[in-house]
């Protein structure tokens, strides 16, 4: 049997990358350089899995994630939460008050937003926490650091400014696997994620959630998001507490079929391990 191989979006040394390694330790990981790269080789099946973002405890979802779950025909097969430990990486001989610009993707910077105040650096934007560890390294700019992971530095022969520099001691993210087709490879489901609009009438919202209510099934997530397709129109994201398979969850699915405009089940899979 052939290696299975899972993408992940960013430079080796990513949190994504750790995810992807929890989630698949057998597996041949395969770097991506955008998320919708990684959805895209999963669905046509240029790789066997996926691993992306999806939440972050404390700066919020991943907006990214949540459209491309809806354009492209994957499903969340599994989940699991990392815990973010950052640091302040820089090349050997630059000390912090050197330190003029900090390179990081958009959530890592938000994520530090209190260390970089007292910084007093300007932020620069990239598309991964690990490629700014690689930016850094490469180029060697004078006053520069990365926000990425000990590990990261470790591998681009960088050096750690501050560690723990994260706003939130708690600061954790949650990733899931992406999969062209359900499967229960990763273990029996424990709860689903689906995606709808309501129709254009007072109370739909209202209507829908009180279906689950009606059930008693806990909701765990509820957000929206604009379409994308029509301008002031939203997509509902939200998981519950069971599985597709149960029957309760297919009465509460057919209801809502009947009641929205537009209903997707984006994954039924097992909750992240504590």
């Amino acid at each position: 049997m052939s290696q299975q191989r899972v993408g992940f979006q960013g430079e080796p040394g990513a949190y994504s990358e750790k995810a992807a390694r929890f989630l698949f330790p057998e597996a041949a990981l395969v770097p991506f350089r955008s998320f919708h790269k990684v959805f895209e080789a999963t669905e046509i099946s240029a790789i066997d899995y996926g691993v992306v973002p999806l939440e972050n405890s404390h700066a919020g979802s991943i907006n990214d994630t949540y459209d491309l779950l809806v354009r492209h025909g994957v499903q969340i097969i599994a989940e699991t939460i990392v815990r973010i430990h950052h640091c302040l990486l820089a090349p050997e001989g630059v000390d912090i008050t050197e330190v003029n610009y900090v390179y990081s993707h958009p959530q890592a910077l938000e994520q530090c937003e209190e260390f970089l105040d007292s910084l007093k650096a300007d932020r620069i934007a990239v598309y991964d926490t690990a490629g700014a560890a690689k930016l850094i390294a490469e180029e060697n700019k004078p006053g520069s650091a990365a926000i990425a992971s000990e590990e990261a530095g470790n591998l681009y022969g960088l050096k750690v400014l501050e560690r723990a520099i994260e706003d939130r001691a708690d600061n954790s993210t949650k990733f899931v696997a992406i999969s062209r087709s359900a499967t229960e490879q990763m273990g029996p489901p424990q709860k689903t994620s689906i995606v709808f609009a309501t129709n254009n009438i007072p109370g739909a919202l209202y209507a829908c959630l009180k279906e689950f209510s009606d059930r008693k099934l806990n909701l765990t997530k509820l957000e929206s998001r604009p379409s994308g397709a029509k301008a002031w129109q939203y997509h509902f994201y939200l998981d519950f507490d069971a599985p597709t398979k149960d029957p309760v969850a297919q009465d509460l699915l057919a209801a809502l079929a009947a009641q929205t405009s537009f209903l997707r089940v984006l994954g039924s899979y097992p909750h992240a391990a504590k």
